[in-house]
């Protein structure tokens, strides 16, 4: 019987072992999208206590102490204290054998604490102690604990509006880790609620000192915000999205439409739709103009709970995997933007693991052969970075297009305790391939396998970002 978490887990051949241990295990990470805080990174922010850094604002902890019957006000409430969070979370962790958050849990335990109890309510209490003395220390400041993971380069996802302040304080001061932001522009195209579509529009205006009164200035000042991130580093976009919209246009339509949104006029669903079709495809051509790489997400059905998005807002938990229809649109968008061969470095993360074959049948669709794995099919996204969702991933990307040319994992996360989730890839795609040279479906050639292990762990993402 192996041992929970030693040296060899998830790493089921010998073959495995070697590519992990010889060629993954030390490769440098580059962490291309994530939600960390750039303040925090740029101040050195020494976090109080565990709960600190690993209960706030994360909503996958926060789902599973929902499900285990833990009340609401040691969740998010304001009136308990950080122990008695931090108690119920240990109250809960028995109870989640199964879910990734049993072993993400005990695996960042393990690599920042070098704790190796579980997590109960009976070890609860000094693991809290120790962990949070630790949190006390140099060692554990944030950017100690990026360097601690060997993070080369990390993306923040950063609203246009953002004024870069903290990236800029890192680039002069000469951090030795990438902090480059990401240019996420969802809120410039989000005309489903008019009123905060508006308020957006007032806050790009006071940004950039233009007057948005027609199309063309807002579309400037987009440029302008673009332009901005670029100086600041930036290499990257993103768009968090249900679904592609690709609705057939004329610029005239877009900007009567606009200066009815502006107007706080009548807009009809089909020319929402119209609206935010138009503003992908000219963010799309502002990033290929720049040589930047454009992200897309889709497929996540957010807030579903009505009473709960009340009390406590988005991102607290309350989203799940959508089934929406994602070819055609996708196919009709991505063909606009080739067309006048004006199709950026794209990625696309999908949520429905019934859409896996989908997207990496998409992706063959529109290489070109100008970038080797020019389009991508994202790793595991949110509840699919499990080892299931990872290997369903890496099984439809290997069937239909080059698992070699894949530009692998990154945290998309708020924690600057999930570095492991690189780790937990690592081993997941060693396992696959190890497996392979064992039942004879790959030759036993180490070097190579050893070459294309590291090079989705970083050297196909430094190539493919230019860092």
């Amino acid at each position: 019987m192996k041992k929970f978490l030693d040296e060899n887990f998830l790493l089921q051949t010998e073959t495995a072992q070697i590519l992990y241990h010889q060629y993954a295990k030390d490769m440098p990470i580059i962490d291309y999208h994530n939600h960390l805080i750039p303040e925090q990174i740029a101040n050195d922010y020494q976090f109080p206590n565990l709960t600190a850094i690993w209960l706030y604002g994360d909503h996958y902890k926060w789902r599973a102490m929902r499900t285990n019957g833990i009340s609401e006000e040691y969740i998010t409430g304001k009136s308990s204290t950080d122990e008695e969070k931090f108690a119920k979370w240990a109250e809960t962790v028995p109870y989640t054998m199964r879910n990734p958050l049993y072993h993400w849990t005990h695996l960042e335990l393990q690599r920042y604490f070098d704790v190796t109890d579980l997590l109960s309510p009976k070890t609860a209490d000094s693991i809290y102690k120790t962990c949070s003395e630790k949190l006390q220390t140099p060692e554990f400041s944030v950017r100690s604990l990026l360097k601690k993971m060997n993070v080369a380069a990390l993306c923040t996802t950063d609203d246009p509006t953002d004024s870069l302040e903290y990236h800029k304080q890192l680039a002069d001061e000469g951090f030795e880790i990438k902090v480059l932001p990401t240019f996420r522009p969802d809120k410039a195209m989000a005309v489903d609620d008019i009123p905060s579509f508006n308020a957006y529009v007032a806050k790009l205006a006071a940004v950039t000192g233009l007057e948005l009164t027609d199309l063309a200035a807002f579309k400037a000042a987009i440029k302008a915000r673009h332009d901005y991130f670029h100086a600041h580093g930036c290499k990257l976009s993103d768009h968090g999205l249900n679904q592609i919209d690709a609705e057939d246009y004329t610029e005239e339509e877009i900007a009567a439409i606009y200066a009815k949104i502006v107007a706080n006029g009548d807009v009809s669903a089909f020319e929402k739709r119209q609206f935010k079709s138009a503003m992908l495809v000219y963010f799309a051509h502002l990033d290929h103009s720049r040589g930047w790489v454009q992200q897309f997400h889709l497929g996540a059905l957010r807030n579903n709970n009505a009473r709960l998005l009340r009390e406590l807002g988005p991102d607290t938990g309350f989203d799940s995997i959508g089934d929406f229809s994602q070819a055609e649109a996708l196919s009709k968008f991505l063909n606009t933007l080739d067309n006048t061969n004006q199709l950026a470095k794209t990625i696309i993360y999908n949520l429905n693991p019934a859409d896996n074959d989908l997207i990496a049948t998409m992706i063959g669709n529109f290489q070109d052969g100008t970038v080797a794995g020019k389009v991508q099919f994202g790793s595991g996204w949110w509840f699919l970075d499990q080892k299931i969702g990872m290997e369903n991933q890496i099984n439809s990307l290997s069937s239909l297009g080059l698992l070699s040319r894949f530009v692998g994992m990154l945290t998309d996360s708020r924690s600057f305790l999930s570095y492991p989730r690189h780790e937990y890839f690592r081993r997941i795609l060693c396992n696959i391939l190890g497996n392979d040279v064992e039942n004879g479906e790959l030759p036993n050639d180490i070097e190579a396998l050893g070459k294309m292990v590291q090079d989705i762990c970083y050297n196909n993402a430094k190539e493919y970002f230019g860092f």
